[in-house]
């Protein structure tokens, strides 16, 4: 039956054109934040792989920002014909290799044969995610398929036992988990039918200048002036090493940080730069 609905689905994506162009970002699902209570039984659990967002549309790779990706012939060859959501990956904690491999121009075949297309939905395959992931790990399953992989999905039944699924894997090295509502849809939107749980929180923001420093930091960077996705505008001083105070990311550059919570006006906590984004620029 998942081999009938498998290549059911080849047939119907062949259809299908693609939804991606160069520098027209491709309809991602996106994920907002875990909180207690939420009803875990509605939900598929994962890794959140530590990577390059990737969306291969039947024909090519494209990144999250809506940039050619120029993998090696071999790392696509035999692929399936349809739409796929994944992320570009080279273990935990390799992040900043994975961004690096991925943007090369000419592909470092050697680099390459690091990294795995861990693959989480069909954006294409009608139906819910659970039944999403049964035509995805039937497409998959190939013995050829060695580049392309499923990410692995479970259920938990309750908030602590999610919590220490989420320890084990950040204590060895991953950075936390993923919450797949089984009766989604695929909706290019951030909704709560996808979560993120990880030990503390996280966003991204765009760098729009800087602070000048003062005392031990003059003549350097004091402080990156940003604004966040939602148009808030802050200063992230706090995660600065010398190395970046004196050649910080550029203006327009987007970068990650981490913080505490928001203030009753919705700025971040406690904000603190975390590591350049160069797979959003």
């Amino acid at each position: 039956m998942l081999r009938r609905r498998a290549w059911l689905a080849l047939g119907l994506a062949a259809l299908l054109p693609a939804v991606a162009r160069a520098g027209n970002p491709p309809p991602l699902m996106l994920a907002n934040v875990y909180r207690a209570g939420m009803p875990l039984a509605d939900y598929w659990v994962s890794e959140k792989m530590d990577g390059s967002r990737g969306y291969w549309d039947g024909r090519r790779l494209w990144t999250r920002g809506g940039e050619p990706v120029n993998p090696p012939a071999w790392f696509t060859a035999g692929w399936p014909r349809v739409p796929m959501d994944g992320e570009l990956w080279a273990g935990r904690g390799q992040f900043q290799r994975a961004v690096s491999v991925v943007r090369q121009q000419s592909p470092d075949e050697a680099a390459w044969r690091t990294l795995r297309f861990m693959v989480f939905d069909l954006p294409a395959q009608p139906g819910i995610f659970t039944e999403r992931l049964a035509v995805l790990n039937g497409l998959l399953a190939q013995p050829d398929m060695v580049w392309a992989r499923p990410v692995a999905q479970a259920r938990v039944a309750s908030h602590a036992a999610l919590m220490e699924m989420m320890r084990t894997v950040v204590d060895s090295g991953g950075e936390g988990l993923v919450l797949h509502r089984g009766s989604s849809l695929y909706r290019a939107e951030r909704s709560d039918d996808l979560l993120k749980v990880k030990p503390f929180d996280d966003a991204d923001a765009r760098v729009l200048g800087y602070a000048a420093g003062k005392g031990k930091y003059a003549g350097m960077v004091g402080a990156l002036l940003v604004e966040a996705a939602d148009g808030l505008r802050f200063r992230i001083g706090s995660g600065l090493n010398d190395a970046l105070r004196r050649d910080p990311p550029a203006v327009g550059a987007w970068i990650s940080y981490r913080y505490r919570g928001r203030t009753d006006s919705g700025l971040p906590r406690f904000a603190t730069f975390l590591r350049e984004r160069p797979d959003l620029n």
